[in-house]
């Protein structure tokens, strides 16, 4: 199956890396013993085995996380429109009025009635929210499929990837939860009467503000539902989009297509699974609380709420610039890590490989 045919290249790899390397010092202790005519100096072997180990040098734990948050940083500038368009939809009948009949209508009222920049409301929120929450669960990842390469000598199974991608969605989940609040909120204050919006000035401002009126603790509000999304969207996501990229490879040379077309289908079934919770999530995340009653009780009180008032589709609400949204950010946030890798083992570590990817 094509699916079985990057876990054998990785194993065959690994096997050949350790023939190549005992055979480089096999040639090596053999020129020192023997002044034979193809040897004529074992400072060739000596260049070999340092240029093997130069091959197999490998990136810092820390700049893992530093390279994965830079990576999701630069794919969330292309995708903030989008990132607005979703929210404001979700949000949209909460108030019990339909606000926007599609996508497009919320795009074309927003641009109306706010202007081009109103699209890139909350972006500093939004590049917090990508230097940790991504910064976590990228550099979790990466290090748990290290660490799986060198156990097992081979790459991850289907199983192996779902459950690394749980455990680093929920990392990432944690960490990131007070940028999410405050991207939510930034992002929905023009849709609320004057005398109701928050007026936050920069992702600074809300931060502090949310402590000071509201308690530290209102930061990791609706934190169950969005850690059970990330662990939701990592297992879909990084564990399908290599399976989809094996597969496609019969049909589509390794580039930028290929990456395209295999994040596209992971992002659909992403977009699929997780949005539910994302609706629960982003409901929370923006409600008030009025002389000390919430809106909603929880995630599950959001999703019955939803489909009782709105109807069983209505979890789905936003789901066009959702998915826009998630498949264009997996390829840039994927391409973008694999060029900043492969430009830290060349410039950095010395190193032509660009190590064994995700």
């Amino acid at each position: 199956m094509p699916s079985s045919r990057p876990q054998q290249n990785d194993q065959k790899r690994f096997i050949g890396q350790r023939i190549l390397k005992s055979d480089i010092i096999n040639l090596e202790l053999h020129c020192r013993a023997h002044t034979a005519p193809f040897c004529k100096s074992s400072n060739t072997a000596q260049n070999m085995v340092i240029a093997h180990e130069a091959d197999n040098k490998t990136i810092p734990n820390y700049m893992k996380y530093v390279l994965g948050g830079t990576a999701g940083m630069l794919g969330s500038c292309i995708v903030q429109p989008l990132d607005l368009v979703k929210t404001r939809m979700q949000i949209a009948g909460a108030s019990g009025q339909k606000e926007f009949s599609s996508s497009f209508d919320c795009i074309a009222k927003v641009f109306k009635s706010e202007g081009l920049l109103a699209f890139y409301n909350g972006l500093s929120a939004g590049l917090l929210r990508q230097a940790t929450y991504t910064t976590a669960r990228m550099g979790v990842y990466q290090m748990e499929i290290e660490a799986y390469r060198k156990r097992f000598d081979k790459a991850p199974t289907v199983l192996a990837s779902m459950a690394m991608g749980i455990l680093a969605g929920a990392c990432g989940a944690m960490v990131g939860n007070p940028a999410e609040v405050a991207l939510i909120r930034m992002m929905s204050d023009n849709r609320l009467p004057p005398e109701q919006r928050r007026n936050y000035k920069n992702v600074g401002d809300a931060v502090v503000r949310i402590v000071r009126e509201e308690g530290i603790f209102t930061l990791w509000r609706g934190c169950l539902p969005t850690v059970a999304r990330a662990m939701v969207v990592n297992m879909v996501q990084l564990a399908s989009y290599s399976q989809f990229k094996a597969a496609f490879k019969q049909y589509l040379d390794e580039g930028l297509p290929l990456h395209i077309v295999a994040s596209m289908f992971s992002g659909l079934l992403t977009t699929i699974a997780s949005m539910p919770l994302d609706m629960a999530k982003t409901r929370i995340q923006n409600m008030k609380v009025v002389d000390g009653k919430a809106e909603y009780k929880g995630a599950v009180d959001v999703i019955l709420k939803v489909i009782q008032n709105e109807g069983f589709f209505a979890l789905w609400k936003g789901f066009t610039p959702y998915l826009a949204r998630i498949g264009p950010h997996t390829v840039f946030a994927f391409v973008f890590l694999e060029q900043l890798n492969k430009a830290y083992y060349k410039y950095v570590l010395g190193s032509e490989s660009s190590g064994p990817g995700l």
